[in-house]
């Protein structure tokens, strides 16, 4: 079977002139149960736009039959609420036994028989919504929606499914995240596995859009925090902007081993963080195409040119995101005319001057507080852990 794979890559890379994609992000439906404060996808339990099954099943195919690859992260809206034909996302993940999923959840449909049932398929892990601790989660996503997830976390455990949080940094929950305590709590006493971090991603009009984003200063902190509890505490924390010292920088874009992203629209984009789109699922396969067609726009060739140019000429690893750490070349090498925004909040941000000047400076700040942080600091922090 890995053979066959194998042979999937190579001739997928004689087909479009490079290696594929190493996985994809797909949020089916913009359905979700709950209606946290400043939610990225927008979710309410109103929300009408999910892919039909049928393009949810063929979109897995082609990540396992085009790209030859057998991981797939899921994300929403609120997964655990799809439902389509009949069908829920289960079923993707029973029929798709070879491949590996990782679903971002807020964690209050896991019952102890979704829990048992994960267990029996042996294939997922989820990885749960939190802000912090009880108040600063029930802050953001409702009352007592804390004491469903302490459930929900109960029941993977009895179930004995691996299990794995995430966790949105702000400039109202950085502090915690800069605590040992935090991360004690979670690893030692519920049982996690793994930790995401996420920092808020500012996007839409106005200066009141980076309100709630961590800093440049407090971001090179939580930078210092993440390499100590890899290096010294053994904690499997990944931090999506800091740890791309482990990825070699950017990972959209559809580059080998990378991935794509892939809404509720079908929209197909080159980043959950990089709004934009050229390609639309439903587009592709009306025209006999598949997911591979999507990486080959001019948006996705300009982003993966940027990624081997900066490969080659960076000297700070430290900031390895294509829209958020260097702007101002994403706007004038990357995105293209016939890119369209994804939503409301990209197509404001995308005319906006305070919100251009407000992404130029983040970058010219933090370029400032990383370029001192030389390579064998964070080299070091590859052969420890």
């Amino acid at each position: 079977a890995e053979d066959k794979i194998g042979e999937i890559q190579i001739d997928y890379k004689s087909k479009y002139g490079d290696y594929p994609p190493g996985f994809i992000v797909l949020a089916p439906s913009q359905r979700c149960n709950l209606q946290c404060v400043g939610c990225y996808a927008g979710s309410t339990s109103r929300t009408v736009s999910t892919l039909p099954y049928s393009v949810v099943d063929r979109i897995i195919g082609d990540v396992h039959d085009v790209f030859g690859r057998k991981f797939v992260v899921i994300t929403g809206g609120e997964p655990f609420i799809y439902r389509s034909d009949g069908k829920t996302l289960l079923d993707i993940f029973e029929k798709y036994n070879d491949v590996f999923f990782l679903v971002y959840t807020n964690g209050t449909l896991i019952t102890p028989s979704i829990a048992q049932r994960l267990a029996e398929l042996g294939n997922v892990t989820p990885a749960i919504s939190v802000e912090g601790y009880e108040r600063e989660t029930d802050e953001r996503r409702g009352k007592g929606v804390y004491n469903k997830i302490m459930k929900a976390m109960e029941n993977l455990r009895k179930a004995g499914v691996p299990f794995g949080i995430s966790v949105t940094a702000t400039s109202k929950n950085y502090e915690l995240l800069l605590t040992e305590k935090f991360y004690d709590y979670y690893f030692k006493e519920l049982g996690v596995s793994y930790m995401w971090q996420f920092q808020l991603m500012p996007i839409g009009r106005g200066k009141e859009t980076f309100d709630l984003i961590v800093s440049p200063e407090r971001r090179v902190e939580l930078y210092n925090v993440w390499e100590k509890l890899l290096t010294e505490k053994k904690y499997p924390v990944a931090d999506f902007w800091n740890s791309g010292i482990l990825s070699n920088g950017c990972i959209a874009y559809g580059r080998h081993n990378g991935y794509i992203y892939i809404d509720w629209n079908g929209n197909i984009t080159p980043c959950a963080f990089v709004p934009y789109y050229v390609d639309n699922v439903y587009d592709l396969y009306k025209e006999g195409k598949n997911l591979a067609h999507a990486t080959l726009s001019v948006l996705m060739k300009n982003g993966r040119k940027w990624q081997k140019i900066h490969e080659k000429t960076r000297k700070n690893h430290l900031m390895p995101c294509s829209i958020r750490d260097h702007y101002k070349n994403f706007r004038e090498n990357i995105l293209t005319d016939n890119a369209k925004p994804e939503d409301i909040q990209a197509a404001e941000a995308i005319k906006d001057a305070i919100y251009f000047q407000s992404m130029v400076n983040y970058d010219e700040e933090l370029t400032k507080l990383t370029e001192n942080i030389n390579e064998p600091e964070y080299s070091d922090v590859l052969q420890k852990i």
